[in-house]
């Protein structure tokens, strides 16, 4: 079993009490004896149960004065690790990418046991190598440090740390989102992650397994990563309280991000958010129509609760039957399971209330139901009961009021697609009305379109300004080098929203001057 105490300046360090991991195969065959275990293990430490198959592990709980030790061991070190300079800690991304790689099994083990099914977790883990190559690294290298040679003088543009990073990641993926940290830490930062108590194994063994060992290799000063497992609103609001924070990178929903955005400012932190998504796909009269319901279906990976899933499609009247005849077909193949089998990538949603509050609304304002719909066993036979949801896909005839509907207007995060089909009329203007819409939509995380017409995918390259992220004839959830994995506009990234590197978002600009044997008063007056 694995045991992670707190990790605070460099040492572990007792918590107050412990919080169990279950396997997530465990909830699926006997929920009784799961959350009878953890119960028992949480009251009782030394109990036999810890020997019990089921029990994959346990993190320690941070009480409020191991938040705030964590906090001042981080601004402590903070100083020390940016004197640094950069091209060694530039070294961190390359010695975490090539442990990833020699532990993927590990890793992705830990995913799987906390519920996501294998296939995403090498989709998640695929992020990860992208945006730790070295293509990715290089470019982040010429963004933190470039020179020119001016009138005798050397100029330098550079990015400096803010100083001390909070991290907080989301229950739905919190190991990949805590290994951002490590990027943070590239910049100079000392950070502190929060660990969620309810899923906490895995990002305590990717930072105190994988990334506190380099950090000791690359000589790296005690506490420049500090992370605790605990609540997030006893947790957040200390880090707001505390003078020692600096920036927080909040990973949420959009209502809670933005007020929490307000927060920030007013306590004068930099806030950085990853908040929801509801992208769109575009799928052209041309488009190789295969391809793009392939891409659409990666909407109801992970039943849907994946921020950067496309959540809403616009296709051309002329493809529409055919499209959505593609996509009924590939839905098909996107199968509920058991985690650690290959090819499942429905996940459980064990509050689906809203689901069908969604899709009854969208249905009663004109939609029509293409396929899904009910609840469905662990094999797939359809039941009142089971804890999967069907890939359901419904159909909105019309463009200027589909977002009356919820369902096409809010991200739903559960695996219900809406197909939105215009009236038929010129393409000029139909592009139009595809790029408003586009361009409206109140999220902007991601957006794709699918055509082969490349004055079409010009106009949309030149026109879409909506969003972090922009692909064409592309999976729309798959990973680049060079390109965000995260960031966008709107209600998923707040006021200050754009593609998020989080090497740059925590840390800001500063211009420098060398002179050699100038005149300042040349310099103010001109010779």
């Amino acid at each position: 079993m694995h045991s992670y105490k707190l990790y605070i300046a460099g040492k572990d360090v007792e918590g107050d009490g412990w919080v169990y991991t279950v396997s997530a195969q465990s909830l699926l065959e006997d929920v009784f004896t799961s959350v009878s275990l953890k119960r028992d293990l949480e009251r009782n430490p030394e109990s036999t149960a810890t020997d019990h198959p089921y029990v994959v592990g346990r993190c320690a709980v941070a009480s409020d004065a191991a938040i705030d030790l964590a906090t001042e061991a981080a601004a402590s070190a903070a100083p020390g690790w940016a004197a640094i300079p950069l091209e060694r800690r530039m070294r961190l991304g390359t010695l975490f990418r090539e442990a990833l790689d020699r532990r993927r099994d590990e890793f992705l083990d830990m995913l799987v046991a906390e519920g996501h099914p294998v296939s995403l977790a090498r989709w998640e883990l695929s992020c990860l190598f992208q945006v730790y190559s070295e293509e990715s690294l290089d470019w982040y290298r010429q963004r933190m440090h470039t020179e020119f040679e001016h009138a005798g003088r050397q100029l330098i543009v550079r990015r400096r740390p803010d100083g001390v990073v909070a991290f907080n990641p989301p229950q739905n993926a919190p190991a990949p989102s805590a290994a951002l940290a490590v990027l943070a830490l590239m910049a100079g930062n000392a950070v502190v992650v929060r660990a969620p108590r309810s899923i906490a194994l895995s990002t305590m063994w990717v930072l105190r397994e994988v990334v506190a060992p380099l950090l000791d290799e690359v000589g790296a000063p005690p506490g420049v990563l500090n992370a605790v497992c605990s609540n997030p609103k006893q947790t957040l609001d200390r880090w707001i309280d505390s003078p020692l924070i600096d920036d927080i990178f909040y990973i949420g929903g959009s209502k809670e991000g933005l007020a929490f955005q307000e927060r920030c400012v007013a306590h004068g932190k930099k806030p950085i958010l990853e908040l929801a998504g509801n992208d769109s796909i575009v799928v052209w009269k041309d488009a190789d129509l295969t391809r793009a319901a392939e891409a659409i279906c990666e909407s109801f990976y992970g039943s849907g609760q994946i921020c950067m899933v496309p959540n809403c499609v616009l296709v051309h009247p002329a493809v529409a039957d055919e499209l959505i005849a593609a996509v009924k077909e590939q839905a098909k193949t996107v199968r509920p399971g058991y985690p650690e089998d290959e090819g499942v990538l429905l996940s459980p949603v064990r509050r689906s209330e809203r689901f069908f509050g969604l899709l009854q609304q969208a249905l009663a304002g004109g939609a029509e139901l293409v396929t899904g719909g009910r609840r469905t066993e662990l094999d797939g036979t359809p039941s009142d009961t089971g804890v999967f949801l069907q890939p359901t896909v419904v159909r909105v005839n019309g463009l200027p009021g589909a977002r009356r509907l919820d369902v096409v207007r809010q991200e739903t995060f559960f695996p219900l697609l809406p197909i939105v089909v215009p009236e038929p009329s010129a393409d000029d203007e139909l592009v139009d009305g595809f790029l408003d819409f586009v361009n409206t939509n109140e999220y902007g995380l991601r957006n794709s379109v699918w055509a082969e017409s490349e004055d079409v995918i010009d106009v949309f390259v030149q026109r879409v300004v909506n969003g972090g992220l922009l692909k064409i004839n592309d999976s729309h959830i798959g990973f680049l080098p060079y390109l965000p994995s995260h960031g966008g506009t709107g209600l998923t990234g707040g006021v200050f929203g754009e593609a998020n590197y989080p090497m740059l978002k925590t840390s800001h600009l500063q211009g420098v001057s060398i002179a050699r044997d100038a005149s300042p008063r040349e310099a103010v007056f001109g010779s």
